[in-house]
């Protein structure tokens, strides 16, 4: 009896944990569909005008747009220097190779601020400071990091015997990284392309920095709107968003399974 109640209770705090941590998400969707355009909660009638008027404000549009684009080029350039990284590192032991892993995790403690001022002032050099460029190479700061740590765990459960067979039977490096160990770490690799899609979709400060009128991002769109008024849009498109991300982390699920999703995560 005792045991149960323990289950039961360790099962109520977890609810209650989902709960708060889902509930400002509902919030900002329950606005979205609010017929009046006040951002009030709860709706006082609910509508789907809001969604349409998204189609006629071409700087919204264009926000959406950007924020993929850039997410999706932070994902690319964070997968490819992580995983190089974190192949790198295993050849290293001891001291030497916790030095790697805390040079490779430093620009996590270095302020957004920080960098944002830093790269505004190199990039202006050669005049890309509002280009798409500029903002992935920050937002690559931060979740090269995050996906190194994620394929590193994921590297060290892999029984590395296998890709040296895989060696030894004449399979060169890349191949034996694309045949053999890839298809065995995919959910590692899957989750830490997730992070540094969503690291980049969220991020504001070091954008705001360098992005200009043609490629500010969605949270740099918001904070300008915000700043003159409420405006029912901002959760029109989180709520977007919010869909988007669900869609991702099911889809990535339903590849790999749940379980292995949340175990490399």
């Amino acid at each position: 009896m005792r045991k149960r109640i323990g289950t039961w209770l360790f099962r109520a705090v977890v609810g209650l944990l989902v709960v708060f941590l889902s509930l400002p998400l509902l919030i900002v969707v329950a606005t979205a569909f609010d017929a009046s355009g006040a951002v009030v909660f709860p709706p006082e009638q609910f509508s789907v005008r809001w969604f349409g008027a998204l189609l006629e404000r071409p700087t919204w549009i264009r926000s959406v747009l950007n924020s993929l684009f850039i997410a999706g080029g932070t994902t690319v350039v964070s997968m490819i220097v992580g995983v190089a990284a974190a192949l790198g590192v295993r050849r290293f032991s001891g001291a030497g190779r916790t030095a790697v892993v805390g040079l490779t995790v430093l620009p996590l403690f270095v302020p957004g601020i920080v960098i944002g001022i830093v790269l505004l002032t190199f990039f202006s050099r050669f005049g890309l400071q509002q280009s798409y460029l500029a903002i992935i190479v920050a937002h690559s700061l931060w979740a090269t990091p995050l996906t190194f740590s994620v394929v590193q765990a994921s590297f060290a459960r892999f029984d590395w015997h296998v890709a040296e067979a895989a060696r030894d039977l004449g399979a060169t490096p890349r191949r034996a990284f694309l045949t053999v160990v890839a298809p065995n770490v995919r959910a590692g690799l899957l989750v830490a392309a997730l992070v540094a899609f969503v690291v980049s979709l969220q991020e504001f400060i070091m954008t705001l920095f360098l992005s200009g009128p043609d490629t500010r991002t969605v949270p740099v769109q918001a904070w300008n709107s915000l700043r003159q008024g409420l405006d029912p849009l901002v959760s029109v498109v989180s709520t977007i968003l919010i869909v988007a991300v669900t869609v991702l982390i099911l889809a990535a699920s339903a590849l790999v399974g749940l379980d292995r999703l949340a175990t490399d995560t």
